[in-house]
């Protein structure tokens, strides 16, 4: 039986997602939430883990950001491991009424976040290179500002109690007793 990090870093080597979409308006490939969903649902099943995604609304200041947890979950044990993503709503986009801006924004967010759990590669993505205008002379820029960019958590979780510890303490106790374990419960392993 393997941990939930040897699967998570299985299904994180077996995931592929091409940029299959297109994007008339900015003319460039993308790849969807909804993508990276339907190439993770098999391998989801191949390794017995679950995964849920939960949106939540914040406000920071005077905007307000769609909060997205993606969970990893293993079904033959109980650990879990969750990343975040926060991605900015709009104060209006052209042809999107409110709720289709807050849609919009959830997708972006969780999309984010599952790249962060799942290792998905998109420093080359056009949501943040894209210029729309392709000029020989002139090198890719980002559109928008990198700080206004998702941000991504990684939480890991005690495989023996459950409580969230630190990345540090999760690969010492993964090399010394072959499983993640906070301190408490590293303590009851030696005794």
């Amino acid at each position: 039986m393997s941990s939930l990090t040897e699967k998570l870093l299985s299904i994180q080597s077996e995931l592929k997602v091409p940029k299959a979409q297109f994007s008339e308006f900015g003319k460039y490939n993308y790849r969807s939430c909804e993508d990276v969903l339907e190439g993770l649902k098999p391998l989801l099943a191949k390794h017995k883990v679950t995964l849920i995604i939960n949106d939540e609304m914040i406000q920071i200041g005077d905007r307000y950001y769609v909060k997205a947890t993606a969970t990893l979950a293993d079904t033959e044990k109980e650990a879990c491991i969750e990343t975040t993503a926060y991605a900015r709503e709009a104060e209006s986009q052209k042809g999107m009424d409110l709720s289709q801006l807050t849609g919009s924004t959830s997708s972006y967010a969780r999309k984010y976040a599952l790249n962060g759990l799942f290792a998905i590669d998109d420093t080359k993505d056009s949501d943040y290179t894209n210029t729309r205008e392709k000029a020989k002379d002139k090198p890719n820029k980002p559109v928008s500002n990198p700080k206004d960019k998702p941000k991504t958590e990684v939480k890991l979780y005690c495989s023996s109690c459950g409580t969230v510890i630190k990345e540090n303490v999760a690969l010492y106790s993964k090399q010394k007793f072959g499983k993640i374990l906070c301190m408490d419960c590293q303590k009851k392993a030696r005794k």
